[in-house]
């Protein structure tokens, strides 16, 4: 005789809600909120209210995955950049002088890693458009609030945010997130996504266009020369994919390489005469905060060129050499203020070149797609990636939290859509009409 029948170690019922598209919705808008919030729960909770969340949603994301593992594309879940940068970062821990800000580091970045690969998993890129429309909808809305609570009718900062309430002289300003550069950022971001809305007609025509406004106001409150640069490299890159989505598909491939050649041509001019572009925009003070940085770390990273110091991620300020480049520089840190910089000091010349392919197949995946895919949406991957990519030269966000989340997501869209394989035989029917 068989005995009764062993119940199940998860409720049914519980299993359909964690398999359900609302729950992946609602979680998708909690990762989202949580990755472009951190400053703020930092500032509100501190490090462990902040870690608990984490992991929170990384339990509630592995719950989700597992109750829809038949529903998942398995097939190339993991670019193969992707898992040999996060590789090398977790084995910078042999060598690291700091072992356990290194293990710590590794750990919160595979944290954010593997909830960007839930993301870009269990949603398809125009709700994960809406969701981050959304999310920034409410913080920038929130940061706009705070600053006009603090400027004009409180007329004192918030200083555990480090608002300065200086909106009353029409910025600088940085909201929720931690400082201006911070804001150019996110409201960008937020430009496309609500742009990327309206032309997708996923959100009314208002609503859209109050978005946008809203972005765009963020955007210049911030009084950041690195966004006057930034904006414009998204500009350029969306009139590019604009043209190239109106080119008959056998012209394309020469027009591609055009574009490819007058950008190379256009970054050494920017190399050439930066030193005039910096005086254009007024940012002289910023670079030489940034150049003295970067003199103190090259000189360190002829130290362990090809290995690194270890990965850490965000900088911690009570270990050698990050303490002792704030002394040197007079000023604290919390990164190299160079994403590519920073990954040559942390985890030297293999980091480096891992982490320059992870980028340059992402982008070169998602352009691709947004260029021969006709639906709107696939602009979004390119067009965030430029803005990732073009900040990193003043900024290391990519590296960490909302800036490493966006990167990743868009690496495994672009890589579920877009292989080499492929590219020597196009399909037809996923051409542009010309």
């Amino acid at each position: 005789m068989t005995g009764p029948a062993r119940p199940p170690y998860v409720p049914d019922a519980i299993t359909a809600v964690l398999a359900s598209p609302r729950f992946s919705a609602t979680l998708t808008h909690l990762i989202l909120g949580f990755a472009f919030s951190t400053h703020l729960l930092r500032s509100l909770m501190g490090w462990p209210g902040l870690l608990a969340a984490l992991v929170c949603l990384v339990v509630l994301a592995t719950a989700s995955m597992i109750a829809r593992r038949q529903s998942i594309e398995w097939h190339g879940l993991l670019p193969l950049s992707i898992l040999v940068f996060l590789v090398w970062c977790a084995l910078s821990v042999l060598w690291s002088g700091y072992a356990l800000q290194t293990v710590s580091g590794v750990a919160y970045q595979l944290a954010f890693a593997f909830l960007a690969i839930y993301v870009a998993l269990v949603r398809d890129t125009i709700q994960i458009v809406r969701a981050t429309g959304d999310v920034l909808r409410l913080l920038l809305g929130l940061s706009l609030a705070l600053e006009v609570l603090s400027g004009l009718l409180l007329d004192l900062p918030i200083a555990f945010l480090g608002v300065q309430g200086n909106i009353t002289m029409l910025g600088p300003i940085q909201g929720v997130f931690g400082s201006r550069n911070a804001l150019g950022l996110v409201s960008l971001i937020a430009a496309i996504s609500f742009i990327i809305e309206l032309r997708s007609r996923s959100v009314r025509p208002g609503r859209a266009a109050a978005s946008i406004a809203l972005a765009l106001l963020g955007l210049l409150l911030t009084h950041s020369p690195v966004f006057v640069v930034v904006a414009s490299a998204v500009g350029i890159a969306a009139l590019a994919l604009y043209w190239l989505r109106r080119t008959r598909a056998e012209d394309r491939w020469l027009l591609q390489l055009s574009l490819l050649g007058a950008t190379v041509l256009a970054a050494l001019f920017a190399f050439v005469g930066r030193t005039g572009i910096i005086d254009v925009l007024n940012a002289g003070s910023e670079f030489e905060t940034r150049s003295s940085l970067w003199r103190e770390m090259w000189r360190l990273v002829e130290v362990h060129p090809l290995e690194g110091w270890g990965w850490t991620g965000i900088w911690p300020q009570d270990v050698s050499p990050y303490g002792w480049l704030d002394f040197v520089t007079g000023s604290r840190h919390s990164s190299a203020l160079n994403a590519f910089l920073d990954v040559y000091f942390q985890v030297g010349l293999v980091g480096f070149l891992s982490f320059v392919v992870l980028v340059a197949l992402a982008f070169i995946r998602s352009w691709l797609l947004a260029s021969n895919k006709k639906p709107v949406v696939y602009v979004w991957s390119p067009l965030v990636l430029v803005v990732l990519l073009v900040t990193s030269a003043a900024e290391s966000t990519v590296l960490v939290e909302f800036g490493w989340l966006l990167l990743l997501i868009c690496s495994v869209k672009a890589a579920q859509g877009q292989s080499w394989r492929r590219l020597l035989s196009p399909s037809p029917r996923n051409e542009l009409t010309p």
